[in-house]
């Protein structure tokens, strides 16, 4: 029988909790701590019997691993004190508020050969594993197109830091669409963007038009919004927050040179014939297959366990990924800013987003 991996959970705010939810259902996993410096929140946790700690030093000793669920200002701190430790750790996303930070999260990790991954969950889902195969059937990739507009209610901006600067959906929401994207079509090299904030009137953008450039030649548009209703968003598509309305309607669009992939659905449109596939013929459609609904955080943490354990994994969301991710999320936020197109590699290592 494999040993549990000892494991603790940095942060107890509303993604903590699910990683402790998560931790605590997992076979694979023994939650050692809860890592919570308010002192009444802690009282909290504890009166829920679970095993908290004021800070990191005081974490059981044989803990192994670490998630960091902290707000993304102390993901750097926390992420290199749990490495110091020799801690494989899940940090989730985005990895860090900047480039730099990023970065050195990334080497203290490579320079103490343990693992680092970020917290992408949507990668786990079943129907996304089976996305990136679909997709490589519909021929040489061209373009996705992706509409992302869930309408926030009112009273959420009655909260001042979710007015201010950097606190708009393309900050907040767009990483997502950015790792699951990159998992599907690989690498991103240059984005453009036209921000609005008229229906909300806040410092902050409520919706966002995107172009994004891909490595192997494809393109693709995003459609962002916190103020339009829809029934187009992942969450909507997926059932995966039960805090967010379930549609089952799929939310992207990929087309190749032999056929066309809806997701999550992966109803897939292709050759209904023989000869070239073109205009003048009909495209065969085929319904996507069937899958189970599974906790996406929980399939997440068992396989970095396994991972801490010593097996390989192709889809949980590396460091070099969260960065990766993280570089094209910020290059957005400074293409709506200065109204230009910017490429992987023009971000400034200090740009927060704001």
């Amino acid at each position: 029988m494999t040993v549990p991996l000892p494991l603790c959970v940095i942060g107890a705010g509303s993604i903590g909790m699910r990683h402790i939810e998560v931790a605590q259902a997992s076979a694979a996993v023994e939650l050692t701590a809860v890592v919570e410096a308010d002192a009444d929140r802690r009282a909290v946790l504890a009166g829920q019997g679970l095993p908290v700690a004021p800070a990191i030093d005081a974490v059981p000793p044989h803990t192994r691993a670490a998630v960091i669920a902290t707000p993304t200002g102390d993901h750097r701190d926390s992420a290199l004190a749990a490495v110091s430790r020799g801690w494989g750790i899940i940090v989730e996303k985005p990895l860090a508020g900047t480039l730099d930070d990023a970065r050195a999260v990334i080497a203290a990790a490579q320079a103490a050969g343990v693992p680092l991954f970020t917290g992408h969950h949507r990668r786990c889902h079943p129907f996304s594993l089976a996305a990136r195969d679909a997709i490589a059937e519909i021929g040489e990739p061209v373009g996705v197109q992706a509409l992302w507009s869930l309408r926030k209610h009112d009273t959420y901006y009655d909260v001042p830091w979710r007015r201010a600067a950097g606190a708009g959906p393309l900050m907040s929401n767009l990483s997502h669409e950015i790792d699951l994207m990159r998992f599907l079509m690989g690498d991103m090299v240059e984005v453009s963007a036209l921000v609005s904030s008229a229906r909300r009137g806040l410092v902050i953008e409520d919706t966002a038009a995107l172009a994004l450039r891909f490595a192997n030649g494809a393109v693709g548009s995003v459609l962002m919004s916190d103020a339009g209703a829809s029934p187009w968003s992942f969450e909507a598509a997926s059932f995966e927050n039960p805090a967010i309305a379930g549609s089952g309607e799929d939310y992207l669009r990929f087309t190749g040179t032999l056929g066309a992939l809806a997701f999550p659905s992966l109803t897939r449109w292709g050759r209904s014939g023989p000869g070239e596939v073109e205009w003048s013929k009909p495209l065969a459609r085929g319904a996507g297959p069937q899958f189970d609904r599974i906790d996406p955080l929980l399939a997440q943490i068992d396989r970095f366990a396994a991972v801490m354990a010593g097996r390989a994994d192709d889809v949980l969301c590396t460091g070099q990924d969260g960065l990766a991710a993280l570089e094209m999320t910020l290059a957005t936020a400074l293409a709506g800013k200065e109204r230009r197109s910017v490429r992987a590699g023009d971000v400034p290592g200090d740009f927060d987003g704001t």
